[in-house]
């Protein structure tokens, strides 16, 4: 079900009967907070707030803002924990866990000096809890189930409650059954805006402000639930549960300044790699970077567990990658044992097996590039390894991959994809069809052992040396 943000925020929204089912503290209301929830996987526009103090709101990258309630000054969250349906992109769908009826959950945007008080109900089939990662708070609201808590039980609600002390963003995850929890999706964002942005060391106000979670999986072709137990090897890296073609551009008007928020709750690290500009790292989990400590990147690596803000001004106007430089993490599901087959001809082959098989696709002897235009047919509920299309043809990523859309004409507030670029007159790579310049290769050589005769270095041609594994009669000892 899906409830309206409007009515919520206006006091129309129900207040929900559960008081029954839920173990609230006795300072919160008897009645929970109604819940909001959402199963669209596009980019929602921006959450601005009419209750509380005012900010400028961020926009989640295929997400969402979660809704509040005012309750004497407090702001009123409610989480439940769920079993959720994500679709990762068009055509495929992942069974995961999450927040609100999505994974990742609906981000959560208050002021410093906030209190905030968060219902979370549990729908799963196990005890769970949230950690509030990198939030200074009261010791037992810090999530850590046997710790700090014990942990919710099925069916049950507990209430976090403190204040928002200092400015950044963070995330929210479980430590409870960690293992299996993240790896079934259970995470999301939070930010906390200054209360004096003025007066904030290092803050400066920006046009569109984006935040998006990097999180994988590994669910096998034709499958829909990850392997909980795969520790490094995933097929399938996302920005928020979603895989290229499937993650929405970044859009800017030109001029303007931009921040980026990610936060990385993978296995490994990400660099991760702006084209057409060049960005200053802003915050960190841990605040502000003042400005003193700040450098111009154009890649900045982000660990397991960090946040990253990053900020730039749109001033080069065009469609412009946006990645991880992991080249295996823009690629979508692909098996890992694969041989290389570059430089094999196996047409001899292929003419044998195509009488057993009919549809069998030669693969991999030019290199994966083919890939992007074959239409094979593919198991159910999956994708192709490298997809997506521009207006020249494939794309050839997939993944951690998307496009920030720089535009002069892009209205302000205005996050709708503009469209392919127009490249102006005489901007546009082309092929060369004058004289031929392609280079000769020629043979390299290396100086060795003196000439007795002559008293000079000897020139020794390098060749190239095909090698042929030893049969098993004789073996590498003859």
């Amino acid at each position: 079900m899906f409830f309206n943000r409007r009515s919520l925020l206006g006091g129309a929204g129900a207040i929900t009967a559960a008081a029954s089912m839920a173990s609230v503290s006795k300072v919160a209301m008897a009645a929970l907070p109604e819940p909001v929830m959402q199963d669209k996987p596009d980019t929602m526009p921006p959450l601005v707030p009419n209750t509380g103090r005012p900010y400028n709101p961020v926009v989640t990258l295929n997400g969402w803002t979660l809704p509040w309630r005012m309750n004497k000054g407090v702001k009123e969250f409610h989480l439940v924990a769920e079993p959720v349906v994500r679709e990762m992109a068009p055509g495929f769908k992942a069974h995961l866990w999450g927040y609100n009826g999505q994974s990742p959950g609906p981000t959560i945007e208050v002021v410093e000096g906030d209190r905030v008080r968060l219902f979370v109900t549990n729908k799963l089939g196990e005890l769970t809890s949230i950690h509030w990662h990198g939030q200074r708070l009261p010791n037992g609201m810090d999530g850590v189930t046997g710790l700090n808590q014990p942990g919710i039980p099925p069916g049950k609600t507990y209430v976090y409650e403190f204040v928002a002390r200092r400015p950044g963003t963070f995330m929210y995850h479980p430590h409870a059954d960690e293992m299996v929890q993240m790896a079934m999706g259970m995470m999301g964002f939070w930010v906390t805006h200054p209360k004096n942005p003025k007066s904030t060391p290092g803050y400066q106000d920006c046009d569109r402000d984006y935040c998006f979670l990097l999180n994988a999986y590994d669910i096998e072709p034709g499958s829909a639930v990850p392997k909980i137990n795969t520790m490094l090897d995933f097929n399938l890296w996302t920005w928020n549960s979603r895989a290229f073609p499937g993650i929405d551009p970044l859009v800017a008007r030109l001029g303007e300044r931009v921040r980026i928020r990610i936060g990385n709750l993978t296995m490994t690290n990400h660099p991760i790699h702006m084209h057409g500009h060049e960005f200053v790292v802003t915050g960190t989990d841990g605040g502000i970077v003042p400005p003193t400590a700040r450098w111009p990147e154009v890649t900045t690596d982000i660990g397991v567990g960090q946040m990253r803000a990053i900020e730039f001004v749109a001033t080069e106007p065009g469609d412009w990658a946006f990645h991880c430089h992991k080249s295996h993490h823009t690629m979508n599901p692909m098996g890992h044992d694969v041989p290389t087959m570059i430089g094999v001809d196996h047409a001899d082959v292929v003419k044998k097996i195509v009488k057993l098989i009919p549809d069998y696709m030669v693969m991999g002897e030019r290199g994966m590039a083919d890939m992007t235009e074959m239409e094979m047919p593919l198991p159910d509920n999956t994708l192709p390894m490298m997809t997506g299309a521009g207006q020249f043809g494939a794309i050839g990523m997939g993944g951690m991959f998307t496009v920030i859309k720089v535009r002069e004409g892009q209205a302000r507030g205005d996050y709708k994809d503009p469209g392919d670029y127009k490249f102006p007159k005489n901007t546009l790579a082309y092929e060369w069809n004058g004289e031929s310049i392609n280079p000769v290769r020629a043979p390299t050589s290396r100086g060795g052992e003196i000439d007795p005769a002559t008293g000079r270095v000897k020139e020794i041609r390098e060749v190239t040396v095909n090698v042929k594994k030893p049969g098993t009669e004789g073996g590498h000892h003859h």
